[in-house]
């Protein structure tokens, strides 16, 4: 009898996206998504835009007040964004 490598389905979806290298821009999606979950309604309110550029999430904001708390907290931010992925996606955060 030969013994076969059974495998979760996630892992095998996420196997095939690292081959055609799909896996990151997949988690980058995600952890963008979340910005207003880890955030927090009330600062997802004044947040008008998010992307990321070089493991760096760029947060626009309609409140210029704002930057200031929350530059004070972005490693707080990087960590939480990053374990709601579940993989280190960002090393830091930029408010505009």
């Amino acid at each position: 009898m030969f013994k076969r490598e059974v495998l979760p389905v996630k892992d095998l979806i996420m196997r095939h996206l690292r081959a055609q290298g799909l896996e990151t821009p997949l988690l980058q999606k995600r952890l963008v998504e979340a910005w207003p979950l880890v955030a927090g309604e009330a600062i997802a309110r004044y947040t008008t835009d998010a992307h990321i550029y070089n493991q760096t999430l760029y947060v626009k904001l309609s409140v210029p007040a704002l930057r200031a708390d929350l530059s004070m907290r972005r490693q707080e931010f990087v960590a939480r964004l990053n374990k709601h992925v579940g993989a280190q996606i960002i090393s830091d955060i930029r408010f505009n």
